[in-house]
């Protein structure tokens, strides 16, 4: 497999991966968004830099290859430097070189440039979400139409009966309208209804507060019949917990079983390492480490130590517990 496969593979799950002595690829997230002209939504993603000053080598990229092609640590270190002379050599020979899904590397002004690829998305979250421009929606716009009265030319005569009119009072009455009724029909059941409901919630607090009142009582009376007599006190014990804190951890290795995971957890501890377990990974393997570090620097001196005077294998993790 070649080594941008690897670089790919990580940057999903770290924010950052060293190629040692060439530079490191960062991952920052960003929301997802709209564009106001072409209505394009462009989904959450992760955008890819390079910063040339990141070449010191934090055994993640290595320890990666080490583990999938089942070498050994120092066979993997050497292919990453065969791998960077390649990569420098096609700069300075072509002036331009292109990792798959990654991004182009190319010189400008004898400076190493960087351009990310946009055709790639990092973000797990958003796996199978792709770029779409929605259409415009189109709104009519009706218009009152004007209705006109049409004469006939010939008219045409017509009996007419007379009618008889209705007594005024009986005419008032018709005249109401229906909606008044219904009126002082809703507003009628409203107020039933709220004088139900606040008749329910006097009677409800009324039955709370005198069952609190009760309780109150039988619990007083229970306290003034208990008697506390210790003749012999137990001295006071107060623990002492050394807690780590910090999202920088020496990772010693990482099991498929939970027995190998105890196992190696209690070689560490015999050995005077503060070690620990920090759970399983998203593959399912149990994690060990050495201890953890609020600060890079600081972690990067343990791990070099370590793995001069203990494990050459063990590696650096950058993760939030």
């Amino acid at each position: 497999m070649r080594i941008e496969n690897y670089i790919k593979d990580l940057l999903y799950r770290y924010e950052c991966v060293v190629i040692p002595n060439f530079g490191a690829f960062l991952s920052q997230r960003k929301p997802a968004q709209i564009h106001e002209t072409t209505q394009a939504f462009y989904p959450p993603k992760k955008s890819i830099s390079f910063n040339a000053q990141l070449t010191d080598n934090d055994g993640l990229l290595t320890n990666y290859i080490s583990q999938v092609e089942d070498i050994s640590y120092q066979e993997a270190i050497q292919k990453l430097t065969e791998f960077v002379s390649e990569l420098k050599t096609s700069l300075n020979e072509i002036g331009k070189i292109e990792l798959e899904y990654i991004g182009t590397f190319y010189l400008e002004n004898q400076q190493l440039a960087f351009q990310p690829s946009y055709h790639h998305n990092y973000l797990l979250e958003a796996f199978g979400t792709e770029m779409y421009t929605s259409k415009a929606i189109a709104r009519t716009n009706f218009s009152a139409v004007n209705v006109k009265e049409t004469t006939t030319e010939n008219k045409v005569e017509e009996k007419t009966t007379p009618v008889k009119s209705l007594p005024k009072k009986e005419e008032e009455k018709r005249s109401i309208p229906i909606w008044r009724y219904a009126a002082v029909g809703i507003v009628a059941i409203g107020l039933t209804g709220f004088l139900g409901a606040n008749w329910y919630s006097q009677d409800v607090k009324t039955h709370n507060i005198a069952e609190q009142q009760k309780a109150a009582k039988k619990v007083e009376q229970k306290i003034q019949q208990a008697t506390f007599a210790i003749d012999n006190p137990l001295p006071e014990i107060t623990f002492k917990v050394d807690t780590q804190t910090g999202k920088y951890h020496v990772v010693a290795g990482a099991f498929r079983l939970k027995e190998n995971a105890t196992q190696k957890l209690t070689q560490l501890r015999d050995q005077g390492f503060k070690a620990r377990e920090i759970g399983t990974n998203k593959y399912g393997l149990h994690q060990v480490i050495y201890s953890s570090y609020e600060n890079r620097l600081e972690a990067l001196k343990a791990l070099k130590i370590i793995k001069k005077d203990h494990n050459p294998n063990a590696w650096l993790l950058v993760q939030e517990l």
